[in-house]
């Protein structure tokens, strides 16, 4: 097992995460990664890819260079502040040192910052480029660049930046793409910025995550708050909820205040205190309800999440996925995903589940309780 052979801070952090074994896809990308090769990683959520990139990349870093030596991009603050809360952890006991360069936090503070020379750097493309093109954030050192849900990171609105940062650091440089879903004519674009990377693909049975249940309520429009606060009030399980609309989302959360269930909205409307507010309320059980739109599918680990609400079908199947990778994930016992439709959306939802081969059940309510039709 590889992690015989790590640093003594790693397999400490080792022990303290509670693995027994390394998840299939440490165990594949590993030696890749270790290696010096450009990889293009595909697994399902929760299945422990932060942890198989961070690992190889962290063993490998000299902390006696005072520059940045590895760059880890992700699409959303909220998906780059879990991650930066990993690489904390698994740096307990080090040398080594990391910050966050995100949009929406004080530029003067974290240009303070990279005055210390961290090792690693967690950011979102738009900040971390505007600090590389105000020669603050000094790049010519970096061995790596990990790109997190890099689906995330190739479409339009991250695309231009990413491929700045990636044409400012050196030629020679590591690059890690990890996604639970990757179209192909973006990882083909991808590869031009890549040395014959090598592609590594895990499947949901070959990941080892825990049983999900896919599962589906039919009502009105008009009755999908009734049927929420009907399932919040009949359970003491903590839910996050899915909505295509931040204008839905607020309305749903005003109602659900005003019948005396505790929730937080979590959407781009939000400003960063408070979705920050919202994620750690919810992360320590304070909160029963955390309504949000997608930016919350995006990398968002609550331990022992077992309910994920969907008030809208979702436009896509990657959004389904990844709004579904919330719960089930390694460690827990399972999960379920419950979509609220419409008789009309109901047609939408099984042409998606039809695309990801997803056996999908309809279900009642009586008494607050989901059981069989």
């Amino acid at each position: 097992m590889f992690t015989d052979n790590l640093q003594p801070f790693l397999q400490e952090a080792w022990k303290s995460a509670q693995f027994t074994a390394p998840l299939p896809i440490q165990e594949q990308t590993f030696n890749a990664i270790y290696d010096g090769r450009d990889i293009v990683a595909v697994s399902p959520t929760g299945s422990g890819k932060t942890v198989a990139y961070l690992i190889p990349l962290l063993e490998k870093i000299d902390p006696t260079i005072k520059q940045a030596q590895v760059l880890i991009l992700a699409s959303s603050q909220e998906l780059a502040a879990q991650i930066h809360q990993v690489v904390r952890q698994w740096t307990v006991g080090s040398a080594i040192n990391s910050i966050m360069l995100i949009g929406g936090a004080n530029i003067k503070r974290q240009i303070e910052k990279l005055k210390k020379k961290p090792q690693i750097v967690v950011g979102t493309p738009g900040r971390v480029l505007e600090l590389i093109k105000q020669k603050k954030f000094k790049v010519h050192e970096l061995n790596g660049i990990v790109l997190d849900e890099a689906d995330q990171l190739l479409v339009p609105e991250h695309r231009n930046d990413l491929f700045g940062i990636i044409k400012a650091t050196p030629n020679e440089r590591q690059l890690l793409l990890f996604s639970a879903t990757i179209d192909e004519a973006l990882a083909e674009e991808s590869q031009r910025f890549m040395d014959k990377p090598e592609v590594i693909r895990i499947d949901q049975e070959e990941a080892g995550t825990p049983h999900v249940s896919y599962e589906y309520l039919r009502c009105e429009e008009r009755k999908k708050i009734d049927v929420l606060r009907s399932l919040a009030r009949h359970s003491e399980e903590q839910m996050l909820v899915f909505f295509d609309n931040i204008g839905d989302l607020n309305v749903t959360a005003e109602k659900l205040t005003y019948m005396g269930i505790s929730v937080e909205p979590l959407h781009g409307e939000v400003g960063k205190q408070q979705r920050e507010r919202a994620i750690r309320l919810f992360s320590k059980g304070e909160v029963q309800l955390l309504l949000a739109t997608d930016v919350a599918a995006r990398g968002l680990d609550v331990k022992g999440l077992s309910s994920v609400i969907q008030m809208d079908v979702p436009r896509e199947a990657d959004s389904y996925l990844h709004r579904a990778g919330r719960t089930g994930r390694v460690g827990s016992t399972g999960g379920m995903v419950l979509s609220l439709v419409t008789d009309a959306e109901l047609k939408k939802l099984d042409q998606l589940t039809e695309t990801l081969a997803i056996d999908v059940q309809e279900r009642v309510l009586q008494k607050g309780k989901l059981v069989d039709k």
